[in-house]
């Protein structure tokens, strides 16, 4: 399992600390269309990115983020601190994920895209296989992967994820626990797997 990659937090990027925002935040709540597309010009590459590590679909990481930014606008007027913008915008696309993961009815296309989880180095020890490593993730209910992405790849605190999710603080420690668990059950479980069976659990593509 890779470890937090660095204490920065991508997310909010030049634009979570932009002057700009703040004051972009209040005129889209306010209705200015020019102010909300230049908050979704600023966050919806990483959005995508984002949405494309839980969905493991380019095409459905598209529509995840073109509606969680529908969403966006549509409730802006509903934010209560706009400080918390950042937070409330990566929640809206969780959610759109979920949404997702709903309508593909299987939960073998939402996986952790393999590109965030590097080699090894060591040869002699091995290389971490890729392929287990998302046949591991497979294997976890969505709500798991979830936080393990935002742990994981994004670097949030699980004080941070139970905000962006909305969830008590022992729920969201649970489910990376148990996240953690289940990696290492099936990681151990396709070590006893012959390899010859594992070909045949290749990860689905495009759309259904």
């Amino acid at each position: 399992m890779p470890t937090r990659a660095g204490a920065e937090r991508e997310w909010a990027g030049d634009m979570g600390s932009s002057r700009n925002e703040a004051s972009d935040v209040s005129r889209a709540m306010a209705g200015d269309h020019d102010a909300f597309a230049a908050l979704a010009n600023a966050n919806a590459d990483r959005m995508y990115a984002l949405a494309r590590v839980i969905v493991r679909d380019a095409d459905r990481a598209e529509d995840a983020t073109q509606e969680a930014l529908v969403r966006a606008w549509r409730e802006l007027p509903r934010l209560r601190d706009p400080s918390k913008f950042q937070a409330w915008l990566r929640r809206l696309l969780v959610n759109a994920c979920y949404d997702e993961g709903r309508r593909i009815r299987r939960r073998s296309e939402v996986v952790l895209l393999s590109d965030h989880y590097p080699a090894i180095p060591d040869q002699s020890s091995g290389v971490i296989d890729r392929d287990r490593l998302d046949r591991a993730f497979r294997r976890l209910p969505l709500e798991q992967r979830v936080v393990t992405v935002l742990s994981h790849v994004e670097g949030l605190t699980h004080e941070e994820i139970a905000s962006t999710l909305g969830l008590p603080l022992g729920t969201v420690k649970s489910r990376v626990r148990y996240a953690l668990a289940g990696l290492r059950s099936a990681l151990e479980a396709d070590d006893r797997t012959p390899v010859a069976s594992r070909r045949g659990q290749g990860v689905g593509g495009g759309r259904s």
